[in-house]
């Protein structure tokens, strides 16, 4: 498929205006004692919230490198707080990897200092989004779909199988409208998402990637979203509160993560999660070292340890995502199982549409509308315009 092929590294570096580096890290040496990492929220867990998830302790006590973690609930945070400075690594998804390398504000890592490198997903190893020029900027981490997140109750037996319940204005099957029910993503990759839905839905338009849009493309895909703000009760950003809102205040759909479905499921709030006919989304995160990192020992020792299969494991029941080491479904070191591997999507990579920057030059046609045009009229959807 198409958003699964590889564009020619040379000429997406010189998108981005990128010049072929060397890693930096030739050799370890002493562990630095700490290692300061940037992450989304439940990425990297120490038995705070659950006891039975900790893949930190361990690692602190066998090299010495005592973990902080910063969370960032959304790409532009994450990339913002590498532009800062002051972080060793970052767990980042396709839609602020590309910029971070553009940005020079991560470095080649030398994979001859992970000895755990072959057994990640060969789908992975030399994915796009972190890829550039046949230089790794970093190591595959998770990856998942954005699921759609329903409440049972009010869809009952019949659920929903298009995301036209969050764009769309209509009855739901409890009776009553989904006006001020959804939610939507609060991210400018967001309008991916639009344009995924118009192209199953308006062929005519021509898209062939949701992330390579032309003019024309870009002004239906945003005309969608603003039919959508019509409908929506909040764009969440924050995991936490809009696993509250489905508690809490009545929701009935949103787009969302496996996390949040996972976690409201166990405390037996009624939500399941399809991924609907159109398809969708989603995020192949890749933990990636600042070009200034000041721990880059522990940082090597750390990126070794989130490939062991226990810690992918664990991780992917966790946040119900799937692990970039494949035995990891099936080698019984963690919790996970080659089921809970297909339940949380594993095979339905093909299905899947990964975020990606988008960029001027765009390998589906003659131009298409960059990223931060996306940012600045997202935030002008939200607010009305």
């Amino acid at each position: 498929m198409r958003h699964l092929r590889l564009m020619g590294t040379t000429a997406l570096a010189a998108m981005l205006g990128v010049t072929p580096a060397l890693a930096q890290v030739g050799a370890l040496g002493t562990p630095e004692g700490k290692l300061n990492i940037v992450a989304w929220p439940g990425y990297i867990e120490r038995g705070e919230t659950v006891a039975d998830f900790d893949w930190v302790t361990k690692f602190e006590e066998a090299t010495g490198c005592m973990v902080q973690v910063k969370t960032a609930n959304t790409s532009d945070e994450m990339v913002a707080l590498m532009n800062e400075g002051g972080f060793d690594l970052v767990t980042a998804s396709g839609d602020a990897s590309l910029r971070l390398v553009a940005g020079g504000r991560v470095q080649p890592i030398n994979l001859s200092l992970i000895p755990s490198w072959g057994t990640v997903d060969e789908r992975l190893k030399n994915a796009p989004w972190y890829v550039v020029d046949g230089v790794h900027y970093g190591v595959p981490y998770q990856w998942g779909p954005n699921v759609l997140m329903y409440n049972t109750e009010v869809f009952g037996d019949t659920p929903p199988t298009s995301w036209n319940v969050v764009f769309e204005e209509m009855d739901l099957p409890d009776g009553q409208t989904n006006k001020g029910r959804v939610q939507a993503y609060d991210g400018p990759i967001h309008v991916a998402d639009a344009a995924q839905y118009l192209m199953f839905h308006k062929p005519e338009l021509g898209i062939t990637s949701p992330y390579e849009l032309n003019q024309e493309q870009y002004n239906a895909a945003l005309d969608l979203l603003r039919v959508q703000r019509t409908l929506t009760a909040r764009y969440w950003h924050d995991a936490f509160i809009q696993m509250d809102d489905f508690r809490n205040e009545g929701m009935a759909a949103s787009g969302t993560w496996p996390f949040q479905v996972n976690l409201l499921q166990a405390d037996g709030v009624p939500v399941a999660s399809v991924i609907p006919q159109e398809g969708a989304t989603g995020w192949a995160d890749t933990t990636m070292m600042h070009v200034n990192a000041e721990n880059t020992t522990c940082a090597y020792q750390w990126i070794e340890h989130t490939l062991s299969s226990n810690l992918q494991a664990d991780l992917s029941v966790w946040f119900g995502a799937n692990p970039v080491v494949p035995a990891a479904c099936t080698d019984g070191r963690g919790m996970q199982t080659a089921e809970g591997c297909t339940k949380n999507g594993f095979d339905d990579f093909e299905r899947i549409r990964f975020w990606t920057t988008p960029v001027t030059r765009c390998e589906s046609q003659e131009e298409c509308v960059p990223y931060y045009r996306w940012v600045s009229d997202y935030i002008g959807v939200i607010g009305g315009r």
